[in-house]
C-alpha cells in the first residue's frame, strides 16, 4: 500500500514538473523574465514558474482592486455607474480624456480617477485598510496619489493570490455590497465554459495580470508578474497567463 501511494505521488510529481517545464518554455521562447503562480480553490494544486515568495513588486494598477473597495467603503462614490467628471486635461491615453464611471475607470486603468479619490482617502486611512486587508507590505510613501505606482507599496505573486481569495470569498472587512460591485467591474471574460475576473497592471518594469476564473464549478487563482523592457512586452502579461491555463487544461 505504501509503495502504491509512493508511486501515485511520483507520477503526480513527474506530471507537475512536465507541465511547469512547458510553462517555463513559453517565457523563454518569448524572451520574458517573470513569475507566475496558479492555485486551485482548495490550495492543494499549485503550478508555478520562477516564484520567490520573498520577492515583491510595485502593484501598479492591480491596486485598483483593493482601492475600489476602499473608495466605495469610504462613501466617495456610490456605485459603478456614478459619473466621475473629467478634469479637462489632455492625457496620452485617449480613453482617459472624458467623463468616467467607476466601471470604466477600472477597466481603462484611469490613473487620474483613482488619484482624485486617493487624495480624499488620505494616507492614514490607507495604512489602516492595508493592515486590515493584509495587503502586501502595508506601506505607502510620500505621495498618497502615487504610492501604488512608484511609492513604497510592494506585493508578491503569492500575496496577490492571498488577497484575491478574500475578494472571491467576500471575507474582507468591507460591506458585501461593495465587494459585489467590485466583482461586477472585475468580470473581464464571460464565456460558456468559463468566466474570468481580472486586472492588469503596469508601472515602469513591473507588469501584472492577476485574477481568478471559474470553470466547471472549479475556481482557480492566478498572478503573473513580468518584467517590462519594451511596450511590446505588455501583451505577455495576459498572453502567457492564458497559455499557462491552457497547458494545464484549466481552459480549452
Amino acid at each position: 500500500m505504501k509503495f502504491f501511494t509512493f508511486f501515485i505521488l511520483l507520477v503526480i510529481s513527474i506530471n507537475l514538473h512536465a507541465e511547469e517545464k512547458k510553462i517555463e518554455d513559453r517565457y523563454t521562447l518569448n524572451n520574458i523574465k517573470g513569475s507566475i503562480l496558479i492555485e486551485s480553490a482548495d490550495g492543494k494544486v499549485k503550478y508555478q514558474h520562477n516564484v520567490n515568495n520573498k520577492e515583491s513588486f510595485i502593484p501598479a494598477s492591480t491596486f485598483k482592486i483593493p482601492n475600489t473597495l476602499i473608495i466605495l467603503e469610504e462613501g466617495l462614490i456610490k456605485d459603478q455607474f456614478e459619473v466621475i467628471k473629467w478634469d479637462g486635461k489632455e492625457r496620452k491615453y485617449a480613453p482617459w480624456n472624458k467623463d468616467q464611471t467607476l466601471k470604466s475607470a477600472f477597466q481603462y486603468s484611469c490613473v487620474w480617477c483613482y488619484q482624485r479619490y486617493a487624495k480624499r482617502v488620505g494616507d492614514k486611512k490607507y495604512h489602516t485598510y492595508l493592515r486590515k486587508f493584509d495587503y502586501g507590505n502595508h506601506l505607502t510613501g510620500s505621495d498618497v496619489a502615487r504610492f501604488w505606482l512608484d511609492g513604497e507599496l510592494r506585493i508578491s505573486v503569492k500575496e496577490q493570490i492571498n488577497f484575491l481569495r478574500k475578494v472571491h470569498a467576500e471575507e474582507l472587512p468591507i460591506q458585501k455590497e461593495h465587494i459585489k460591485t467590485l466583482k461586477g467591474i472585475m468580470l473581464s471574460e464571460d464565456h460558456i465554459n468559463h468566466k474570468i475576473w481580472s486586472k492588469t497592471g503596469w508601472s515602469g518594469k513591473d507588469g501584472w495580470y492577476v485574477g481568478y476564473l471559474v470553470t466547471d464549478n472549479q475556481t482557480w487563482f492566478f498572478a503573473n508578474h513580468i518584467e517590462i523592457n519594451k511596450n511590446s512586452d505588455l501583451e505577455f502579461r495576459k498572453k502567457l497567463t492564458m497559455e499557462a491555463l491552457k497547458i494545464l487544461n484549466v481552459i480549452q
